[in-house]
């Protein structure tokens, strides 16, 4: 399977609708690539296994260079978790100018989602299995309190909560929390 050994630049600002479409569809791609690698593979499943932890069959979503397949499915969901909430926060906040988008520890950004322009908004983004685990949305919230943005949000992607809505019981600090779902 050819991987690409070096990251490329994408430009991970959303402006429109259009925009995270084309991120999203980046994502889909990744997705397909390594769905394509597992159904050919053969053998040993316990082997297939081991590859898939700890060889770069898998693709980083956005920038499509090698990743294990264990690390594109944390970085699949880090990204369409961001990409889904910029296009909630688009509706949200048009005078935003649209927003950057630097999800992950590795980010070089403050937040996970920035508003072009200054000050305006800042969000925080995850993939969680329940949102009460570790303490990530608490967190976050605390993180988002100390921040000069006019508005700042929590989005989680999570199966217990399968819809994009507001969920005020989380919520504190002036830190909105919306659950999404793509």
């Amino acid at each position: 399977m050819g991987s690409r050994l070096r990251p490329q630049t994408v430009d991970l600002t959303i402006r429109s609708l259009t925009d995270a479409d084309r991120l999203l569809e980046r994502v889909r791609d990744s997705a397909r690539r390594v769905h394509d690698w597992i159904a050919a593979q053969q053998g040993d499943p316990l082997d297939m296994l081991r590859r898939m932890k700890f060889e770069p069959v898998g693709f980083h979503p956005i920038e499509g260079y090698a990743l294990n397949l264990v690390e594109q499915i944390n970085q699949t969901w880090t990204f369409a978790v961001a990409v889904t909430a910029a296009r909630k926060l688009l509706e949200l906040h048009p005078e935003a100018g649209g927003f950057h988008l630097a999800p992950g520890a590795h980010a070089a950004r403050a937040l996970d989602i920035m508003s072009v322009v200054e000050g305006v908004v800042g969000a925080e983004t995850c993939a969680v299995v329940d949102p009460r685990n570790n303490g990530k949305i608490a967190k976050d919230i605390e993180k988002l309190a100390a921040r000069p943005e006019a508005c700042k949000y929590v989005f989680f992607m999570c199966p217990l909560y399968p819809e994009t809505a507001r969920v005020p019981r989380f919520e504190r600090d002036g830190v909105q929390v919306w659950s999404i779902d793509l």
